[in-house]
């Protein structure tokens, strides 16, 4: 848990001594295999990725966030606040430190590593908590196999008690319930790739991922279900073999819709696809493409652009 300084400090002024103990704490989560105790709500946050920063804007807790980092793309507007921006990339652990944290909420496990914000256990000896995306976990027995919308809004429910905000995650979780429940599948079955980045090899959505998820509550078959993981290389080959009839493409600063379409375009067989020939493209934004708090709105994108091809 944070120190004592940090776990007293109001999350809307200045410390003005000691407050309560907020009700249910501490108590312990076994997050990807590492126990967090949580003395109290977090008051200071470092988040990374775009997945951790947007859940707590969802949840209304913004003001807790101290600093950001390796976003994924713009928040949406009704999110959208004044967060102060650490790195675009990975922070490193001096700058997080900087900001005498309590948490760090990250989205891959990745992000904990002596080469990036610090390892999970050197943070806790600082008094630092940490949290990675349960849907991003990557150990066996943790890792969702496959991802399912119960599990993300476990998810959400789970960072509500962290910070005692359960009233605000039910209200969350109850509005996604509607609006994934209000979604009419695309009826036609038609396959799809989801196309993440690469050139020589594409980086596709596999068969236990948010891809999947996604693709098929719009109605999709996804090309690449029978992949055991939730991104993969694919051969262009298998690609080709399996001739999709839409290609989802993700969208990110670092891989541009017009890259990956000349990608398509360059290639002397996938470009000879009828979905590329034709243009037959869905577009997903990369901060939308991970699981989390846009997975429902995201399904919904996708049924809406299918609808506008004939």
């Amino acid at each position: 848990a944070g120190p004592d300084a940090l776990a007293t400090r109001s999350p809307t002024g200045p410390d003005d001594g000691a407050v309560a103990p907020a009700s249910g704490f501490p108590f312990t989560v076994d997050n990807c295999g590492t126990e967090v105790t949580f003395s109290a709500p977090p008051q200071r946050v470092v988040t990374i990725k775009s997945t951790s920063t947007e859940l707590l804007l969802a949840l209304g807790l913004g003001e807790r966030i101290v600093g950001s980092a390796f976003a994924d793309g713009p928040v949406p507007e009704r999110w959208r606040q004044d967060i102060p921006v650490i790195s675009e990339q990975l922070p490193a652990q001096e700058p997080v430190l900087a900001l005498e944290p309590d948490f760090v909420y990250a989205g891959w496990e990745s992000n904990f590593s002596a080469d990036g914000a610090g390892e999970r256990t050197a943070l806790g000896r600082l008094g630092i908590d940490t949290y990675v995306s349960p849907a991003a976990c990557r150990e066996p027995g943790y890792q969702p196999d496959p991802l399912t919308f119960e599990q993300i809004f476990a998810d959400i429910h789970e960072m509500g008690r962290i910070f005692a905000a359960e009233p605000q995650a039910e209200r969350l979780v109850v509005a996604q319930r509607e609006q994934l429940k209000a979604v009419e599948p695309d009826g036609r079955g038609l396959s799809a790739l989801w196309y993440s980045s690469g050139s020589d090899t594409p980086y596709v959505g596999g068969g236990t991922g948010a891809p999947q998820l996604v693709l098929e509550a719009a109605g999709l078959r996804n090309v690449a279900a029978d992949v055991d993981q939730a991104w993969s290389p694919l051969s262009w080959e298998v690609v080709a073999e399996r001739n999709p009839e839409v290609i989802v493409l993700v969208d990110s600063s670092w891989s541009s819709l017009k890259k990956k379409i000349g990608v398509l375009e360059a290639h002397p067989v996938i470009s000879q696809l009828d979905a590329v020939r034709e243009s037959r493209y869905l577009v997903v934004p990369f901060a939308a493409a991970e699981a989390g708090v846009r997975s429902v709105e995201t399904v919904q994108s996708l049924v809406d652009q299918l609808a506008e091809l004939d």
